[in-house]
C-alpha cells in the first residue's frame, strides 16, 4: 500500500488568489462578428501565420507592444516576425506607428497588428497584409494606471482576443498561475512577470481556482491536522471548511459550475474524497462521502469540463493510478493501466478543458515524467523525458501544460506547449513546486 503522505506530497496541486479585476465596458465596441481564419490569410492547416506587431506610441507603447508580442509568441499558434534581436526589428521599426503593406510582405507578414494608446484604452486593428485591408478592428479597456497588473492584464486580454482573430482560438494570456515555494502560496503572471507571494509564512499547498476566478481553496497545517480553507479575492479573510475538520484534508477542486468543492479525507486508514456544496445554507452541513476505498488513499481530484465526472489518484489496486467516475463515485474505472517501461506509480491527474485528454504523471526509473491520455482512444503520449517532471495543470486553452522540472538543476515552473514540444521557463527562483493555472481572468465584452 502507498504512503498516505508520499502520496499527498506527489498529488497537492497549486491555484492562485488573483486581484479581483471586473471588466470595464468597451470604449467603442466593434459590433462585425470575429472570423479570424475564415477571413482567408492564405496558410494551409497546420501552418502557423506569421505576424508582425507594429511600433505603439506614447509613453506606454512599448511596453504595450512588447506584452502583445511576447503573449502570441507565447500562444505558439502564430510566428512572431520582428521580435528584439531578429533580422526584422529594424524594418518594423523603420515603418513606425504607419500602415506600410509592402514592408510588411517582404519581412513576410501574412497579418500585422496595429495599436495605438488612446484615452482609457487601446485602438487595435488586424491587417491581412496579402488583401491589404483591415481584418478586425476594436478598442479594448485599460483603465487602470498604466504599468499595473490590472494595466497589464488588460493588454493581455487584447492579445487573447488578437489571436482569436488570428487563429479562430481564444487565448491564456490574461491568466495567472499559483505555485508553492517553500510552503507558502505565490502567484504570477502567465508570461512570467509580478511574482508575488499571498500567503504568510508556514505550511500552504494544493490551492485551486474557483472557475469564476474569484476564489481559492488551498491546505494549510495546523494545530487540528490540515484544513483547507477558501478565500475571495480581493483581501477578505479566509475562512476554514468546517465539514471534516479533523485529520487530512487535501487536495481541493471545484467543479465546473463553482457551486461544489471535491477534497481528500482522512484521519487514520486511508483517504476518500469528499464533497461539499461551495456556499449557501448547505455549505457548513456534512460533506458528502464519493470513494470507499477502504483504507487506501484516494486523492487529487479533477472534473471534468462538464462536471460530470472526475479523475482522481487511488491506491486501490495496491499502487497509485489514475481513475475515472462519476462525479457521485459510482462507476469507477481504472485510467491507466501498466505500460511497459513504466513503474506501477501514476498520479495527479489534470482534465483538459476541452475535456478530449487527461494529463497525469508516471514514474520511470523513480522519476516523474508527465503524460497525456485521450479520452476516446485511450491513446498515451509521454511529453518530458529531462529531469523530474510533476503537478502539472493546463492552460484555459487545453494545449499549454504548466508544471515542475528539475531540468535546470532547481525545481522551477515550465510551460510546455503539448502540441510542439516547446518549453519555456517560467520561474526564477529555485523550490517552485505545486502550480495551477487560473481560468481567463479577464474576457474582453
Amino acid at each position: 500500500m502507498m504512503s498516505r503522505l508520499a502520496l499527498a506530497a506527489a498529488s497537492l496541486g497549486a491555484a492562485l488568489i488573483a486581484l479581483t479585476v471586473v471588466p470595464p465596458a468597451a470604449i467603442a465596441q466593434d459590433t462585425t462578428p470575429p472570423r479570424g481564419v475564415r477571413l482567408g490569410l492564405g496558410y494551409d492547416a497546420g501552418v502557423k501565420p506569421a505576424v508582425v506587431v507594429g511600433v505603439v506610441r506614447g509613453a506606454w507603447g512599448d511596453s504595450a507592444r512588447a506584452i502583445v508580442q511576447r503573449d502570441l509568441d507565447f500562444g505558439d499558434r502564430v510566428e512572431v516576425l520582428g521580435l528584439p534581436g531578429t533580422p526584422a526589428a529594424d524594418a518594423v521599426t523603420q515603418v513606425g506607428v504607419g500602415v506600410n503593406y509592402v514592408v510588411w510582405k517582404t519581412i513576410g507578414a501574412a497579418a500585422a497588428v496595429q495599436m495605438t494608446l488612446v484615452s482609457g484604452g487601446v485602438h487595435v486593428a488586424v491587417h491581412d497584409v496579402g488583401r491589404r485591408a483591415v481584418l478586425q478592428a476594436r478598442d479594448f479597456p485599460l483603465t487602470a494606471a498604466p504599468g499595473s497588473a490590472e494595466w497589464r492584464l488588460g493588454v493581455h486580454a487584447a492579445s487573447d482576443e488578437i489571436e482569436r482573430w488570428l487563429t479562430g482560438t481564444h487565448g491564456s494570456a490574461a491568466t495567472r498561475i499559483l505555485f508553492v515555494r517553500g510552503g507558502r502560496v505565490y502567484v504570477v503572471d502567465s508570461d512570467g512577470w509580478g511574482e508575488r507571494a499571498l500567503t504568510e509564512s508556514g505550511t500552504s499547498l494544493s490551492p485551486a481556482w474557483h472557475p469564476s476566478g474569484r476564489m481559492i481553496a488551498y491546505s494549510t497545517l495546523t494545530d487540528r491536522g490540515w484544513r483547507i480553507l477558501l478565500r475571495e479575492l480581493g483581501g477578505a479573510a479566509a475562512h476554514a471548511l468546517t465539514t471534516t475538520p479533523q485529520g487530512l484534508n487535501i487536495t481541493p477542486a471545484f467543479s465546473p459550475d463553482g457551486a461544489w468543492l471535491a477534497y481528500a479525507h482522512g484521519e487514520e486508514d486511508g483517504t476518500d474524497l469528499f464533497l461539499v456544496p461551495v456556499s449557501g445554507p448547505a455549505a457548513s452541513g456534512a460533506a458528502r462521502q464519493v470513494t470507499v476505498g477502504r483504507g487506501t488513499d484516494n486523492m487529487s481530484p479533477s472534473f471534468s469540463p462538464d462536471g460530470r465526472r472526475v479523475a482522481f489518484t487511488s491506491g486501490r489496486i495496491g499502487h497509485p493510478e489514475v481513475y475515472v467516475a462519476d462525479a457521485d463515485g459510482a462507476n469507477a474505472e481504472l485510467l491507466t493501466p501498466f505500460a511497459f517501461g513504466e513503474e506501477a506509480y501514476r498520479s495527479n491527474p489534470d482534465w483538459s478543458p476541452d475535456g478530449r485528454q487527461i494529463a497525469y504523471q508516471a514514474q520511470f526509473n523513480g522519476v516523474f515524467q508527465l503524460m497525456t491520455i485521450g479520452l476516446r482512444d485511450r491513446a498515451v503520449r509521454q511529453l518530458t523525458s529531462e529531469g523530474r517532471n510533476e503537478d502539472c495543470s493546463w492552460a484555459p486553452d487545453a494545449r499549454h501544460l504548466v508544471f515542475s522540472s528539475t531540468r535546470t538543476g532547481a525545481r522551477e515552473l515550465f510551460v510546455l506547449d503539448v502540441e510542439s514540444g516547446r518549453a519555456r521557463q517560467l520561474t526564477h527562483a529555485p523550490g517552485a513546486r505545486l502550480p495551477a493555472w487560473s481560468p481567463s481572468l479577464l474576457s474582453v465584452p
